[in-house]
């Protein structure tokens, strides 16, 4: 099997140290608030779970699913509700967990359709926010990193469901 070649983007400590900074981020804003945490699935397993034990806020858990990528680097365009959250979200403030805004399409979709879902408010934490292909103008609330361009995998993000287990981010780099 070819290895792709990988340069470390962030590092596991850089990683921890800014979610850290986040989470004490998200607990001042909505300190004494009903809240629920949305994790985008797939990507942004890692991210979320590392997020949600710094939160003192007592914050509510679900999970989406939406469908955009295919197993190529770049968006298919079209988004696809693969799995919708369980709770309510009427009345009460949310914060969508999500690996990179791209393209926008996907977290343009979601905060739509959580708009209408009657939420109290909706804000977005991004770990990775890369502009280089943003079609839709999507602004998220909380940025772990921004990155100009390139390919990442590792830490929840995928290149056709590989590299999700490391531990750091990294760039794929074509040989």
């Amino acid at each position: 099997m070819r290895q792709d070649p990988l340069r470390c983007v962030y590092t596991r400590e850089t990683i921890a140290a800014r979610v850290r900074e986040i989470g004490a981020e998200i607990n001042r804003l909505y300190e004494g608030k009903s809240l629920v945490v949305v994790c985008v699935l797939k990507g942004a397993f890692m991210f979320f779970s590392d997020l949600v034990k710094e939160l003192t806020v007592r914050p509510e858990l679900d999970f989406v699913r939406l469908a955009s990528y295919g197993s190529g680097m770049k968006s298919a365009g079209d988004v696809m509700l693969a799995k919708d959250v369980d709770l309510s979200l009427e009345g009460k403030h949310v914060l969508i967990v999500e690996d990179v805004i791209d393209s926008g399409h996907t977290m343009d979709f979601l905060l739509k359709l959580f708009a209408v879902r009657g939420a109290a408010s909706l804000r977005l934490a991004v770990l990775v926010d890369k502009k280089e292909r943003r079609e839709v103008a999507v602004t998220p609330d909380f940025v772990g990193f921004t990155l100009d361009e390139g390919f990442i995998v590792g830490y929840g993000l995928d290149y056709a469901e590989r590299y999700r287990e490391l531990p750091a981010i990294y760039e794929v780099r074509a040989e």
